[in-house]
């Protein structure tokens, strides 16, 4: 799978399967279910998500060589991913018995002599079964999926992870329903508060370079405590590197110079802030220009002053 997996990542696919695992069960219910039905959910290759899941799963929390032994929790989640990847493959070759074996079978009876009956006995028994077998799987399918889903909220908080912080807050109405629980709730759970768990979605988003998510998630973290000046200053940084994306020198000068006088800053940001600042300090043209320039000269020395060889590219 190349890079590590991450909690991110095993969300959004098992996100996938649940939204899958609760059409099926309708169709099944509303008008039977076809093998073609199954192919998004269920296949040999990454084509499928639970393929997909499975083999994530599999790589996140099972030892290797030199990797650490998995905690209970995390073989667990793993196991429950197997079994509904396992369950899933029997509906799917039920379903395959159903439309390919049957008809074929039907086919070959009418030319069969004596000595084939005990065969096409055999065959009328097992493909006699097949609807059964068929509800009974989708039975276990839905029954699995919400048991892995409680299985995969433990785990969450038990390995809480910036992205997946970030993750809750894009995906929170897909995860209340998955999960059966509010936003805040997760969050609470996940992160100890509210607004820890938006503070952590807003350094996965300034992590990435998403700056307007981030400071989206950073002052709703404020809106719900007195947050540490880190935090306030962080909000300002991406609203000040947004604002420079966005061509509002003016603003972006002002909130860059907020962050750095908050005492707060982390030293890894000052290269983009410089990037940014340098490159508005060297704007030429309209007397508006000039007055933000004379401004972001100033608030480069504080940065640091110098201009990086790279800017970012604003627009």
């Amino acid at each position: 799978m190349g890079a590590p997996t991450r909690i991110p990542e095993i969300l959004r696919d098992f996100l996938e399967v649940h939204r899958l695992v609760d059409g099926l069960v309708e169709r099944h219910r509303a008008e039977g279910l076809l093998f073609s039905d199954l192919a998004a959910l269920i296949r040999d290759d990454e084509g499928s998500v639970l393929f997909r899941l499975k083999e994530r799963t599999h790589a996140k929390f099972r030892a290797g060589p030199g990797a650490r032994n998995p905690t209970h929790r995390e073989a667990l989640f793993d196991l429950a991913i197997g079994s509904l990847f396992h369950e899933a493959m029997k509906l799917r070759e039920n379903l395959y018995q159903r439309e390919v074996y049957g008809p074929r079978v039907r086919a070959l009876h009418s030319e069969a002599g004596e000595e084939s009956k005990a065969l096409f006995d055999e065959f009328a028994k097992m493909l006699g079964s097949v609807d059964e077998r068929l509800d009974e799987g989708v039975r276990e399918l839905e029954t699995l999926v919400r048991q892995t889903a409680d299985q995969l909220r433990l785990l969450v908080a038990e390995v809480p992870e910036d992205g997946a912080a970030r993750f809750l807050t894009e995906k929170a109405s897909e995860v209340q329903i998955v999960f059966g629980a509010s936003l805040e709730t997760l969050l609470e759970e996940t992160f100890g508060s509210v607004a820890k768990g938006f503070e952590r979605a807003g350094h996965s988003y300034v992590a990435s370079g998403y700056f307007a998510e981030a400071a989206d998630r950073l002052e709703r973290a404020m809106a719900e405590t007195d947050v540490g000046l880190a935090t306030r200053g962080l909000c300002e940084y991406a609203r000040g590197i947004h604002a420079y994306v966005e061509r509002d020198y003016s603003s972006s000068v002002a909130r860059l110079k907020s962050w750095i006088e908050s005492g707060t800053p982390d030293s890894e940001l000052l290269p983009l802030a410089r990037d940014a600042v340098s490159s508005i300090a060297n704007l030429a043209g309209s007397a508006e220009n000039g007055h933000v320039a004379s401004q972001a000269k100033e608030l480069l020395l504080l940065l640091g002053g110098g201009k990086s060889p790279r800017a970012p590219v604003s627009g």
